[in-house]
């Protein structure tokens, strides 16, 4: 299999020389650029081809945000990865809008930075643990853009989805049996396409399901 080929962009130099340095000694994945500047990472993916991109979220020239929306501009298949510390839960949103596929946190290790560049190279969603939790604890239950795409039910099922309980606790709360909460979270899923809970947790953030205050 070819080598997955990352880019890095990040404006602390020390930052993206250790993960540059932790990543090359993993097998499959290859750095093949880092900046500090957003800009300068347009430039460079207007002729060249990246697999994955770790994005700092806060970069004083052009903020990862923006990067990500001109980025994916111009390259709409392009997976984005942001890189983000415990205290940026206001960006979150931005964000997730703007089109990243996953968060980890810059305090992580090199295992959990792995299984996210994996798990989004394959087509999947990645969150932190914590960054996971702190979005399930968010207000939950504003109208989506297509309010038609999922039943009342169907959003009681979300909200309680998206706040971590199982499918039995969701039964007992709404007083139905967990089969019929089964089949609500599968259309849930279908609709949403998504593979997992964090992919859900972005459509339902996109769509305005969930929202951060």
């Amino acid at each position: 299999m070819d080598e997955i080929q990352i880019a890095i962009v990040d404006d602390h130099a020390l930052f993206r020389d250790g993960i540059r340095m932790v990543l090359n000694q993993i097998p499959g994945f290859e750095v093949i650029y880092d900046t500090a500047d957003g800009n300068d990472f347009i430039n460079f993916i207007k002729t060249s081809q990246v697999d994955i991109v770790l994005m700092d979220i806060e970069m004083p020239i052009l903020s990862g945000i923006e990067t990500t929306l001109q980025a994916l501009g111009l390259k709409p298949n392009l997976k984005i990865i942001a890189l983000t510390m415990f205290t940026d839960e206001m960006h979150y949103l931005q964000m997730l809008k703007a089109g990243v596929k996953g968060f980890i946190l810059k305090k992580s290790n090199k295992y959990q930075l792995k299984q996210a560049i994996d798990e989004v190279f394959s087509g999947g969603n990645y969150f932190s643990q914590e960054i996971m939790q702190k979005l399930a604890s968010q207000s939950i239950g504003k109208k989506s853009n297509d309010h038609d795409q999922l039943s009342e039910r169907e959003k009681d099922v979300l909200n309680l989805i998206c706040i971590g309980l199982t499918s039995k606790e969701i039964a007992d709360k709404l007083f139905i049996s967990i089969k019929t909460v089964e089949v609500h979270r599968t259309n849930i899923l279908r609709k949403s396409n998504a593979r997992n809970i964090a992919g859900l947790m972005i459509w339902a953030v996109k769509n305005n399901f969930v929202t951060l205050e």
